[in-house]
């Protein structure tokens, strides 16, 4: 039986400490204050703390900080009590278009559901979803909560180009794909803004641990924002919510 955390090398420059074996949101607020408490030491060497599904890999530079050093670093956070003061959630709206050629596969996501396209929509759009984890492309978000009912096998066969900004459901997840890829996920929209910028100071407008809006747009807004994404106006609604205890 394995006995949580527990701390695991990951090559020559990188640790992983691992929670559990289970993915959910009680985890994900442990690994949240772990992070936190992390970063609040400003360790001279730890290059990125990357926090995952279930984990955080700490990626060291082995000229400043000496493997145990960095492990005794490591324990002792993990020693550190949890923060109990009350939390918000920062939210990042995305403007989805569930129309047209924008979304392929909700017609076959409704089907498959039981379900009306419009209320495939309701319910996708309805939800904060918790991101666990960012991967796969920049600014790809790992996503927690999809309801049940829109779970959805992937494609058979993957595309193997999809736009960027393709809204999808592959199994019991749902997410965007930021830049144009291969993707084997059932596309239920499109969003015309770009969760990928590398021109700006903050490429990505989200982070782990932050939650995700879908906002249905028409055709229309679709292009109305894609015009303000194309001159660099384009502002993300963010706001922040008191977490329910």
């Amino acid at each position: 039986m394995t006995n949580y955390p527990r701390i695991m090398p990951a090559g020559d420059c990188a640790v992983v400490v691992e929670f559990s074996n289970e993915i959910n949101e009680k985890i994900n607020n442990i690994i949240k204050n772990y992070v936190n408490n992390l970063k609040e030491k400003k360790i001279n060497g730890i290059n990125e703390i990357v926090p995952t599904f279930r984990s955080v890999l700490v990626q060291y530079d082995p000229r400043f900080v000496q493997y145990e050093t960095l492990l005794d670093v490591l324990r002792e956070v993990l020693d550190m009590p949890r923060k109990e003061e009350e939390q918000t959630r920062r939210i990042v709206e995305i403007p989805v278009c569930y129309e047209g050629e924008y979304a392929p596969d909700i017609e076959y996501v409704a089907e498959h559901a039981g379900l009306s396209v419009n209320e495939v929509i309701q319910i996708h759009s309805s939800k904060e979803y918790l991101i666990y984890m960012l991967g796969f492309q920049p600014g790809f978000p790992y996503l927690g909560g999809l309801d049940e009912r829109l779970f959805t096998p992937r494609l058979a066969v993957p595309r193997i180009k999809l736009r960027a900004g393709s809204v999808g459901i592959g199994g019991e997840q749902t997410g965007l794909y930021p830049l144009e890829s291969p993707g084997g996920w059932q596309l239920i929209g499109t969003t015309p803004v770009k969760a990928y910028n590398p021109k700006k100071e903050n490429p990505i407008p989200y982070e782990a641990g932050d939650y995700i809006k879908f906002t249905p747009i028409s055709l229309e807004e679709f292009k109305e924002i894609e015009e303000l994404e194309k001159k660099e106006q384009y502002v993300f609604r963010i706001y922040q919510e008191q977490e329910s205890r």
